[in-house]
C-alpha cells in the first residue's frame, strides 16, 4: 500500500513496550514513511513534548499532529492522558487513535469515543497485520483534510 506523500505530519507514539516501538520504527523504515515519528513511554512525557516549555516551542511541531496511544502506561496512563489532553484548549483538537491490547470491551470503547478518540484498534500480534494496520491509519490521516 502506497501512502500519498502530499501531506507530512507529526506522529506521537505513546507506548511503553520497547519491542512494539521497534516494530513501528522498522515499519517506517521498511516502507520509507517520511512522516516524523516521536516516541514516549507515558502520558506525562507526551504532554511535555506537546506543550511549550519556558517560552520555547513544543518539541513536536503544532501543525499536523496525530497521536497513537496505548492505554496501559506507567506514571500517567492513556485514560489520564486523554483527560488532560481534552481539557487543554491548545491540545484538545489533536486526533488520537487508540492502538492498544485493551480495545476489546464495548463499554471501554464507548468511553473512549466520549473522549473524542478518532479510533480504537486492538494491537495486532502478527507483524504483517501491524504493518497493514499502521499503513491504513497513515493513509487515512494523509488524505483527511482535518490535520
Amino acid at each position: 500500500m502506497t501512502i500519498p506523500s502530499k501531506k507530512i505530519f507529526n506522529i506521537l507514539l505513546v507506548e511503553d513496550d520497547e519491542i512494539f516501538v521497534r516494530e513501528i520504527k522498522q515499519i517506517f523504515k521498511t516502507n520509507k514513511i517520511t512522516h516524523s515519528l516521536y516516541t514516549v513511554t507515558n502520558g506525562l512525557e507526551a504532554l511535555e513534548m506537546l506543550r511549550s516549555q519556558d517560552g520555547k516551542p513544543p518539541v513536536i511541531p503544532q501543525r499536523s499532529r496525530l497521536i497513537l496511544l496505548e492505554l496501559n502506561l506507567p506514571k500517567m496512563n492513556g485514560w489520564e492522558f486523554l483527560g488532560e489532553l481534552r481539557s487543554d484548549p491548545k491540545l484538545k483538537i489533536i486526533p488520537v487513535v487508540i492502538l492498544s491490547s485493551c480495545c476489546d470491551k464495548d463499554q471501554e470503547k464507548l468511553e473512549l469515543y466520549k473522549l473524542n478518540v478518532a479510533g480504537c484498534i486492538s494491537k495486532p500480534i502478527v507483524s504483517s497485520e501491524l504493518t497493514e494496520v499502521l499503513m491504513t491509519i497513515l493513509k487515512y490521516w494523509t488524505i483527511n483534510e482535518l490535520i
